[in-house]
């Protein structure tokens, strides 16, 4: 078990912050996320025990936690809106906040941190790896289904982290490193660096596409890891879509790349040995016709057009920010040993390499 700075005492008194019938029994660390501190508490209501998620929002991360739970209450109740419209069971489609006894769906404790807490999903699991096409399939079709909910979603959402997924001031970033060298490692790096740069005139293709009106601003998750959706346990359906910090105004084909990013590569992030990395082609073949078969209905023809530049460039512009973050000597991206982020980045780059190298089959199937 993890160990966790908060007591049986302390889990108590914050989950009785929140309006929840029943017997507290036990909380404990839940999860591998790491971000936020969280707890999966069970409890016994009339004979059932029951369990509930617990969550402090890292405030390093998001400086504004009220605004990011403004955010995932307005999407949350309006995904369950749209199923209770289809009739269909509710129970595990979408997040459930909890709330207040003064009915807000996040609370302060005495040290400022924000909590949140959420009925658990039940008989569901997300997957670190996932194994095969099929489950590629599910997970896309689940990401899509995300963002087809949302697509009457009426006003905007607030912009959590700005510029989230904006390449060119990605690559500026980078230069800007460069011209800095403060951990003096330029010299290290000039083919990595020359990888960038002779790749940044496409950087801005998506934006520009936005800006002439062909790619319409949509509601976005923004960190489409196979590891942030639920699978049914029996059923082996993508249930829940879940880890709504980053959901903001977006674009719907940086969803789509991400999945491809971090679900097609066999290789480990970090990985040495650049020739295991690459694009499964069949495991994109399953993201494709999985996130098509949902979000499919509500795509742009230049959206679709996109698809395939999407994965390159989303790969790219990780690979430049863990790229940057080497030159500017490890300060954002965490690290357990030395050269880890310049590995990761030389590992992002092998992938796009590998996604270039399969482009014209990635538009065949389009």
């Amino acid at each position: 078990m993890a160990t966790t700075p908060y007591s049986q005492r302390d889990i108590r008194r914050l989950i009785g912050m929140f309006d929840v019938y029943g017997d507290f029994l036990v909380g404990t660390p839940f999860g591998n996320g790491n971000v936020n501190d969280t707890f999966q508490l069970t409890y016994d209501q009339g004979g059932t025990r029951l369990h509930y998620t617990l969550q402090r929002i890292n405030s390093n991360v998001f400086k504004d936690p009220v605004r990011v739970m403004e955010n995932v209450a307005r999407v949350t109740d309006h995904i369950l809106g749209k199923i209770r419209l289809a009739h269909a069971e509710t129970k595990k489609r979408t997040l459930r906040l909890l709330h207040t006894h003064d009915g807000k769906p996040y609370a302060f404790d005495a040290n400022g941190d924000c909590w949140r807490a959420y009925i658990f999903v039940e008989h569901a699991r997300a997957y670190e790896v996932l194994e095969s096409p099929e489950q590629a399939f599910r997970v896309a079709q689940g990401f899509g289904e995300f963002q087809q909910l949302l697509a009457d979603f009426e006003g905007r959402l607030h912009e959590t982290i700005p510029d989230f997924h904006h390449t060119p001031k990605r690559v500026a970033a980078l230069e800007a490193a460069i011209a800095e060298d403060r951990a003096e490692r330029v010299k290290h790096v000039r083919r990595e660096i020359d990888f960038v740069l002779s790749r940044k005139e496409e950087c801005d293709k998506l934006l520009r596409l936005q800006a002439e009106g062909a790619i319409p601003e949509r509601i976005t998750h923004n960190d489409t890891k196979a590891n942030n959706i639920l699978i049914d346990d029996l059923s082996g359906e993508a249930i829940c879509v879940i880890d709504l910090d980053t959901v903001m105004p977006g674009l719907s084909l940086y969803d789509f790349g991400d999945m491809v990013r971090s679900g097609t590569n066999p290789a480990e992030e970090d990985e040495v040995n650049l020739d295991r990395v690459g694009m499964r082609f069949d495991m994109y073949e399953g993201f494709f016709d999985g996130f098509l078969s949902t979000a499919g209905k509500i795509l742009t023809p230049a959206e679709r057009e996109m698809l395939p530049f999407s994965a390159k460039l989303i790969t790219l512009e990780i690979g430049t920010r863990f790229l940057t973050d080497y030159l500017m000597g490890d300060i954002y991206f965490k690290i357990r040993r030395p050269d880890q982020n310049l590995d990761r980045c030389r590992t992002q780059f092998k992938l796009v390499q590998s996604i270039e190298e399969q482009m014209d089959k990635m538009m065949a199937l389009l």
